[in-house]
């Protein structure tokens, strides 16, 4: 009789954990669907980490096709290199522009800008770039060897270019020479380096920021420029930076 009971028990203690284990089964395949279809139809996205790309390389076979040519008065053309871009001499100007940065999702706020300028012949800038700052309203340029061949500096900060803003300095440029530019771009500041050197640290927080007047703005959301120049512009890498600043 106790046997008997015992058997008992035991038949409905694992029909018992049969049926919790069925439920549970069901729970999870249930959450999974739900996961699932949230994903397709209601527009849920991986997390953030996942989905947001660090670094672009802007004259990579994936980016390459994505510039355009500046539509500035008589450019002087451009021809596209294995690792970057030729900017042939304009009367002034020619540029290029990269029209889908902010389509693309690319950023308007801590994002570092890197690539390597070459003066070729000439003599006045030959890599300068222009950039969104702050939002997707906002840009400046980053002049390179303007005004003569050596004058460096953001145009526009309060209405004052380059050559009239603290920002402005200048350096030697020889032409046939690659140059490194660095450019980080905060909400409050604005700092570029030259062959590793700083040469600007700039306090942008409650600064008026705009372009020059002039057919710059044909460079716009990102994009360079020669004047009277043939340019060289290469490996070009957009970064996110930490903004735990």
């Amino acid at each position: 009789m106790n046997v008997s009971l015992k058997i008992g028990r035991c038949i409905r203690h694992d029909a018992g954990c049969r049926r919790l284990e069925a439920r549970a089964t069901l729970v999870l395949t249930l959450q999974a669907c739900s996961i699932f279809w949230c994903l397709i139809f209601a527009g849920c996205k991986p997390s953030i980490q996942q989905q947001t790309i660090q670094r672009w390389y802007m004259f990579s076979s994936l980016q390459l096709g994505k510039w355009q040519e500046a539509k500035m008065f008589k450019n002087g053309g451009i021809a596209r290199e294995a690792d970057g871009f030729t900017l042939k001499e304009g009367s002034p100007m020619t540029g290029i522009v990269f029209p889908s940065w902010l389509t693309d999702g690319m950023p308007v706020a801590d994002f570092a800008i890197n690539y390597e300028a070459m003066r070729v012949s000439g003599g006045d800038f030959f890599g300068s770039v222009t950039f969104p700052v702050r939002d997707d309203k906002t840009f400046v340029t980053f002049v390179l060897g303007g005004w003569g061949g050596s004058q460096v500096g953001l145009s526009c900060i309060d209405g004052y270019d380059a050559s009239e803003n603290t920002t402005g300095s200048s350096q030697r440029f020889e032409n046939g020479r690659w140059y490194r530019i660095r450019i980080e771009v905060r909400p409050k500041e604005i700092k570029v380096l030259l062959d590793d050197r700083p040469i600007i640290l700039t306090n942008i927080a409650g600064r008026t920021l705009s372009l020059r007047s002039g057919e710059i703005d044909q460079c716009m959301p990102f994009g360079f420029a020669t004047y009277g120049t043939v340019g060289r512009i290469r490996k070009c890498v957009v970064e996110r930076l930490k903004t735990d600043r």
